[in-house]
């Protein structure tokens, strides 16, 4: 796995990209966090079906305790989807999932990405930059107080669209 991070307050994790053989620990992961398959399903399509573009995990010597996955969206082009976001029970309120954050948005801005579009907690994702004011130009299927935008690298792409890959209508 190639390293993309160092991170932790207590530097006891590194964040690296994911490879296909992480699956099946990405599922646990996704599974243990939210109680339930869905995300993994997620995660899982998104990926079988090419819309993958940043994967990465936060690793404990060569166990994964974190995943977050951006994918691309049809709609605006060069833009993301921040979706899901899972830490291991165990791990939680570590900083490990806001170390995922950062690196997921770093790789980003790397990769020159219009926008990042999240449905999450303004309180959690706030103190990265996300925006639900900003978010409210963009015509999405779901667009409320918690869907929110982020420009890695400047201004955000043109008001318009947001859609998702078809694998987002099947979490529901």
């Amino acid at each position: 796995m190639e390293v993309v991070m160092a991170a932790a307050t207590d530097g006891s994790f590194r964040i690296a990209v994911t490879e296909t053989a992480d699956l099946s620990a990405i599922r646990s992961i996704h599974e243990a966090a939210f109680g339930q398959s869905a995300e993994a399903d997620l995660v899982e399509a998104l990926v079988a079906n090419g819309h993958a573009a940043i994967s990465l995990a936060a690793i404990v010597e060569d166990r994964l305790i974190g995943h977050i996955l951006l994918s691309r969206l049809v709609e605006p082009a060069g833009a993301l989807a921040l979706a899901p976001l899972a830490v291991s029970p165990e791990c939680q309120r570590r900083g490990v999932g806001s170390a995922l954050v950062r690196a997921a948005i770093g790789a980003a801005r790397a990769g020159r990405h219009d926008a990042i579009f999240v449905l999450g907690s303004p309180d959690f994702y706030g103190r990265f930059g996300f925006s639900p004011e900003a978010a409210r130009a963009f015509r999405c299927a779901y667009a409320g107080a918690h869907f929110m935008v982020l420009a890695p690298s400047g201004a955000p792409p043109a008001p318009g669209p947001v859609v998702y890959p078809p694998p987002f209508a099947d979490l529901g």
